[in-house]
Order: structure tokens, then sequence, then C-alpha cells
């Protein structure tokens, strides 16, 4: 949560963010680029844990219930997605740019995992499996404009822009990987139960987590297979080095799932038993993430209106609308890596308190069950 607010504040506040790629190695450098890099585990980890949360929802429920609570909170988080979320990014009325982000992606899969709880676990591990390492096989398979066929090929595998009349769509989280993470995700909900010996589920978290770096390493080295696009030798070490962990996001590559997720998990092997004040202002923005979301798009949205004021700019310009990106009309705008981190570090700051205060409320109200969908 904290790393997802780091990458939405350079989004709207580093320079150029608007029209270049913090991962392009011929205008990037080392230190813009490890700044993406380590936010590309917010998605993964996300969509992982949320199969997991599944998992540990279900144990105290019938598969009936699991079902039901699944299938309604995908399609709520579809709405979301496409209402709020997308106006909260841009604040624009006319919806002319749809966006299909991690959200909407969650939303999917969770609507797919309704139906796949029903298998037996071990199914669900090998399609999980199966999904995640096999994806990259279908990256051939390439399809263009907006037919119904086309379309269906956007959601699942193809990351593509099109536009539909006045509208312009953005398939930014094609699903299969994302599915197959979820069910893994699923699956790894077993290491949590009640019976589940603590020291057993620490020896898996190593081994998974350190097993999944040194496949990372194998794959990306072969550099065959694993990859939309393989990396290269540059004219320095440095940008080869930055070529070899430029992994492929959209849609995300099994080198990417592999080197996200298996530091992830030893990351969750350190710390199990440490409890500490930063653990527990961690803990408060876990347990409040669609709260947290929404929030920290308006408020950093808002400061960079505020930005745009104090220093003399058109604050309409911070209204992404289509016109605004055809114009090039922020082409210009942003400042340093630096101020990115002091305005990160502002909001996180800012946030932790309504935040706390939601916590506070959900666990005092869980009688409520409309808290579970917010």
């Amino acid at each position: 949560m904290v790393l997802m607010a780091l990458d939405h504040t350079r989004d709207y506040f580093h320079y150029g963010s608007f029209f270049s790629d913090p991962t392009n190695l011929e205008t990037t450098t080392p230190f813009l680029f490890i700044t993406r890099f380590i936010t590309h585990y917010c998605a993964p980890v996300f969509i992982f844990l949320a199969g997991t949360s599944a998992f540990l929802y279900g144990a105290k429920k019938t598969k009936t219930q699991l079902f039901k609570f699944l299938i309604t909170r995908g399609f709520w988080l579809i709405l979301l997605a496409l209402v709020v979320n997308n106006f909260v990014w841009k604040f624009d009325i006319t919806y002319g740019f749809i966006i299909l982000q991690v959200i909407w992606a969650i939303g999917l899969c969770m609507i797919l995992l309704s139906f796949t709880i029903y298998l037996p676990i071990k199914a669900i591990l090998i399609l999980g499996l199966v999904l995640v390492a096999g994806h990259n096989l279908l990256d051939d398979i390439v399809m263009q404009g907006t037919s119904f066929k086309s379309l269906v090929w956007y959601t699942l595998h193809q990351s593509q822009f099109i536009q539909i009349g006045d509208t312009m769509f953005a398939f930014a989280y094609p699903i299969i990987p994302w599915f197959g993470l979820i069910s893994l995700g699923y699956c790894f909900g077993k290491f949590y139960n009640k019976d589940f010996l603590p020291e057993i589920r620490r020896k898996y978290l190593l081994r998974i987590g350190l097993t999944s770096i040194v496949l990372f390493f194998i794959i990306r080295g072969i550099n065959l297979y694993g990859d939309l696009v393989p990396w290269t030798y540059q004219d320095t070490t440095t940008k080869t080095v930055l070529s070899f962990f430029n992994v492929t996001k959209y849609p995300p590559s099994l080198s990417y799932l592999l080197i996200t997720i298996g530091p992830s998990l030893l990351f969750l092997y350190a710390i199990e038993n440490i409890k500490n004040r930063i653990t527990y202002i961690l803990l408060v923005f876990g347990r409040v993430p669609l709260f947290y979301y929404f929030l920290h798009i308006v408020v950093l949205h808002v400061l960079a209106i505020i930005g745009i004021l104090i220093f003399g700019g058109n604050w309409k310009d911070m209204i992404l609308t289509n016109e605004v990106f055809m114009n090039a009309k922020l082409i210009n705008y942003g400042y340093s890596l630096f101020v990115v981190y002091l305005v990160w570090l502002f909001v996180i700051t800012l946030l932790y308190f309504p935040s706390r205060k939601y916590m506070l409320y959900k666990a005092n109200n869980k009688d409520k069950w409309w808290l579970s969908y917010l």
C-alpha cells in the first residue's frame, strides 16, 4: 500500500511522467528505474493475497457463502473501477478515457474464482501454475480492431489501447496471468489455516520464495521464454542490468511474477514474528485497502492541482481529458524525484489518520455487512 502511493505520486508529480515510460532505457535514470521497479510489487501482491483472503474467509463459511461473497464483491469492484476509479484519476466527467486497471482485474478474477472454488484444491493449484507459467506461449497471438473477438482477447491476454466512438479504452490488466496468480494465492491460504504449524509455514515461505528467485534468474538468463521483451546488452553495464530487470507488467510475464512474488514471500518469512510500531502503521493501511486506495488518489490529484496553481500553470490541465493528452499540455509539467519522494512521505503521513479512524470504525461495527465492500 505504501509503495503503491509512491508509484502514483510519481505519476502525478514527476517531470514528464504523463508522456514518458520510467523503464525506457533510452530516457530513464537508475534512480527513476528503481523507483518504478520497487512499485512492481504492488499489483501482484494485491492479487495474490486477495486469493489468500478468499481462502481464509471461506474457511469460516460454506462454499455457497464464499461464492456469493466473491461474485458480488467482484461485480462491485468492476463497477467501482469503471465509475469511481476512472473519475478520481482524471476528474473528467465526460469519461472520455476509460482505463481498465488493477481494481477491474481483481473484480474479474474474483468472479472467476467464485466458480473455481468448487474444484479440489490440487486442481486449483495446477490451474494457477499452468496459467502463470504458460501464458507467455500466447504472446504471439495479436488482435487488432474492436470486434467482439478482439475485445475478449484484450480482456484475456493482450494489453491494448482502442477507441470506440469518442471514448478511448485502455486494457491495461489482461486477466489470464492475474487469474492464475489469484488461484495460487487461494491455495497459499492453506499455509495460514489455524492448524498449520508456523514453523512449517516459514519453511515453505523460504523455499518457495528462493525457488521463485532462482527460476527468475535461470529463465531470464536463458532469454528465450518468460517475457514479452527479451533483455539485451547495452552500451553500459548499468543499462544492461536494468534491461535484465526490465520485465513486462502488461500483461505480467512469468519473469515479472517470479521476481515480485518470490521476494514478497521472503519478506513474509522475515517479518512473520515481528510486531512493532512500524508494522502496526502498515497494518492500518492494509486493513482498509479500498478506502485507502481511493482516498490517496483523490489527495494526490488535488495536491497536483494545488501545485500547478502555486507555480503559475493552468489547473484545468490537470483535468485529464483526451484533449490534454492529444495536445500534450502536460509535456513540460512535473518536478524532480526528490520532490516526488517528499510528497509521497507527506501523503502517507496524512492518510494514516483517516485510515486508522476508518479501521477502528470497521472493527467496532462488524455487524454492518456493507463495510466488507468498502
